[in-house]
């Protein structure tokens, strides 16, 4: 039987509130559950290693001149200087493959080391931080004429876009959650780009901890409270919803983020209860009656998968919802302006119930084990091919 796959994952994200994170602590968990020999990289209070079954840890800190990305991410560009340290250790491990989840801190440093050990490297596309760019430079310039403001964010949306494809064409291989990205990442990087699946932890996220018997209607969202997720969009909803004479609904917004404050004083039926995590934030997916995610700019959304594994209807963007593969009318609704979807969930309970059991369908076919399995086979494929074992003897 052949051996596994010595795999070492650098997580620009582990410990924080979104999508790579939990993926990369899922990874983990799996790797471990599993015995597969993996080591996961990413950042902690203190420079340390660790090892638990399978699974070695090596945490490196963030120093003095690390700077926020996020409400609870940052970047430290003086990273490298864990670089020896690192591949000390990497070099006891002796990988067969480096991944790389983003170009942050960590994706840089990662692929440092995997061009300095002649290790093959694989990057995954989980954000467009090209779009990322575009809304908060716009933001940041709302005292501008709009023609103007969109000027500027068309351009640097493009120059984010260029930078990080020539972040991606270092790697020997790429992934991303959907297919659209991954043909974007193989025509612009000129590198083998395959599909690589999210999935959901249907343990976690399920509909027994729903306590909610009655009560307002609950709207809920799930994430960053930030310019590229189009928040503000539901003070529109909420204005369109009064209008239609509804009043006994309730937004709930969990997450933090730079748009909290806004979100505060201008929804009158708001409630922002800030990040929830573990029991706290399965209870409050399972006592939403809808979710509803406006962003444009997400790769796939993971939140919709929880929200789903939770039995609650969903309302996305038809782009959302095809990345996520979400079908109109049968777990929730596509839509482009989402009132009209959350106006028949409201007025219609069986509706709501016949969703809300499909969407528990759909995410308990979404299981993390299966993503990672098949990822472990794409390692192998990939590894195998001409294309990528050319670029490695070239070490390119």
């Amino acid at each position: 039987m052949k051996p596994p796959l010595l795999v070492v994952l650098f997580a620009d994200s582990f410990y924080e509130a979104n999508g790579v994170a939990t993926l990369s602590r899922e990874f983990a968990a799996f790797a471990e559950r599993q015995q597969l020999p993996f080591c996961c990289i990413h950042a902690g209070t203190e420079r340390r290693s660790s090892c638990r079954a399978s699974v070695t840890t090596l945490e490196l800190n963030r120093g003095w001149a690390s700077f926020p990305l996020d409400k609870d991410l940052k970047c430290d560009p003086l990273l490298s200087r864990h670089r020896r340290w690192v591949i000390d250790q990497l070099k006891e491990f002796r990988p067969d493959l480096i991944h790389i989840t983003g170009p942050g801190d960590f994706g840089v440093l990662g692929l440092w080391v995997a061009k300095s050990l002649g290790i093959p490297r694989v990057a995954s596309w989980h954000t467009n931080l090209h779009e990322y760019a575009s809304k908060r430079l716009q933001k940041a310039f709302r005292f501008v004429p709009r023609g103007l403001r969109r000027s500027i964010g068309a351009a640097a949306e493009e120059q984010s876009l260029n930078a990080a494809m020539r972040f991606y064409r270092l790697a020997h291989f790429v992934l991303a959650p959907n297919q659209e990205m991954v043909d974007q990442l193989r025509r612009r990087t000129q590198r083998p780009a395959y599909l690589m699946a999210h999935g959901v932890d249907t343990a976690r996220f399920s509909p027994v901890w729903r306590k909610r018997a009655n009560g307002p209607f609950s709207i809920g969202y799930v994430g960053r409270l930030t310019p590229e997720k189009n928040l503000r969009w539901f003070r529109e909803l909420e204005r369109r919803l009064l209008a239609a004479g509804q009043r006994d609904f309730r937004l709930v917004l969990v997450g933090d983020g730079s748009e909290r404050e806004w979100l505060k004083k201008n929804l009158q039926f708001g409630e922002l209860p800030g990040v929830l995590r573990g029991d706290s934030l399965a209870a409050a997916f399972a006592d939403m009656d809808v979710f509803v995610f406006p962003s444009r700019t997400d790769t796939f959304g993971l939140v919709i998968l929880e929200a789903m594994a939770s039995g609650v209807p969903v309302v996305v963007s038809p782009d959302t919802g095809a990345r996520v593969q979400v079908q109109n009318g049968v777990a929730g609704f596509l839509a482009e302006d989402f009132t009209e979807s959350v106006l028949q969930l409201m007025q219609n309970e069986a509706l709501r119930h016949r969703m809300g059991v499909e969407a528990r369908r759909f995410a308990c076919l979404r299981d993390w084990a299966t993503v990672f399995e098949d990822l472990y086979q794409t390692y192998d494929a990939a590894l195998k091919t001409e294309d990528v074992r050319g670029r490695i003897r070239a070490r390119t």
